[in-house]
């Protein structure tokens, strides 16, 4: 009895020697002040991917996409009209962690920035606790989507493995003129309907 008890004593001496507990260290940011997330605050949500920020004009987008290999932008065969007033996006094939993305534009200004990323290079959970780590928890949740939310901005991250950052105010002014827009057409149907 006593050598199975010296055995599970040396045992997790053992485990606490090979595999040691480590110190916590508390982060410090600039000026040596704990971030945000250290502090117990959710950092503010993003609107900016590497060096491309939501509200940029379409050429300073191009400009920052040549300087990024991580895009594989080509130039202005990646550019395509949308069959609505005023918007037009970017699409690039990307040759590492991003797979493709899509730049929107509404009126000549970055709306929409969309990262479909490799599952072979990075899984949903990782990306997850990430942004969970980082902005908290996330306001809405769903086995399809994990979705973060301020005034400014609205990040989603989607399954299998997209995510999505959306200019709120732009993305709002659309609703807006679409249900405006379907409110017309809505008087039009019942005024065609009223003819027979």
């Amino acid at each position: 009895m006593k050598s199975r008890l010296f055995l599970a004593v040396s045992a997790a001496c053992l485990v606490a020697v090979a595999f040691p507990v480590p110190a916590e260290v508390p982060e410090t940011g600039a000026a040596g002040k704990p971030p945000a997330e250290a502090a117990g605050k959710p950092a503010s949500l993003p609107d900016t991917y590497r060096s491309v920020s939501l509200g940029m004009d379409m050429e300073t987008v191009k400009e920052k996409l040549l300087g990024d290999g991580m895009f594989g932008y080509r130039g202005d065969r990646d550019v395509s009209l949308l069959p609505f007033a005023n918007r037009a996006l970017i699409e690039t094939v990307g040759p590492s962690f991003i797979r493709r993305s899509w730049f929107q534009f509404l009126e000549d200004k970055l709306y929409v920035m969309i990262f479909s990323l490799d599952p072979e290079r990075v899984d949903y959970y990782s990306v997850y606790s990430s942004f969970v780590a980082k902005y908290g928890e996330p306001a809405s949740l769903d086995p399809a989507r994990a979705l973060w939310t301020d005034e400014r901005v609205t990040l989603s991250l989607e399954r299998p493995l997209t995510v999505k950052y959306v200019d709120v105010a732009a993305f709002d002014s659309l609703l807006d003129a679409d249900t405006t827009g379907k409110a017309a057409s809505d008087v039009l149907r019942e005024e065609f309907i009223r003819e027979f």
